[in-house]
């Protein structure tokens, strides 16, 4: 079974960035993609950004151009760079593969507000 580990979110204010960090307990980025999700308040989860195997990205229209997904490799590590958050970036954001094969982490929370 593989653990994520999510960090890095906090308070911001519109307009302001964040950098997301998610740690895995094995190395299994050359075989599944992983991606980022995120739920707000009375929601369901929902996928924002995807990095393949291979490398390829894919995200939500809601976060295209704002949102890059990354890894590194030998941390066995997935980042999520969020520039110019808005309000409705308001939510608990996790990492799982692509789709979602493991019991999800604890996440970690991002809350927009002024």
């Amino acid at each position: 079974q593989v653990q994520f580990v999510e960090s890095g979110g906090g308070l911001v204010q519109p307009g302001g960035s964040l950098r997301l960090s998610c740690a895995a307990s094995a190395s299994i980025f050359s075989i599944y993609a992983m991606g980022w999700y995120r739920q707000a308040p009375g929601k369901q989860r929902e996928l924002v950004a995807v990095i393949f195997s291979g490398g390829g990205t894919n995200y939500a229209d809601s976060v295209k151009g704002r949102f890059t997904i990354s890894r590194d490799n030998a941390k066995n590590t997935v980042y999520l760079q969020m520039n110019s958050l808005k309000l409705e970036d308001t939510a608990v954001y996790y990492c799982n593969t692509g789709p979602p094969k493991y019991y999800w982490g604890q996440g970690t929370q991002v809350t927009v507000s002024s």
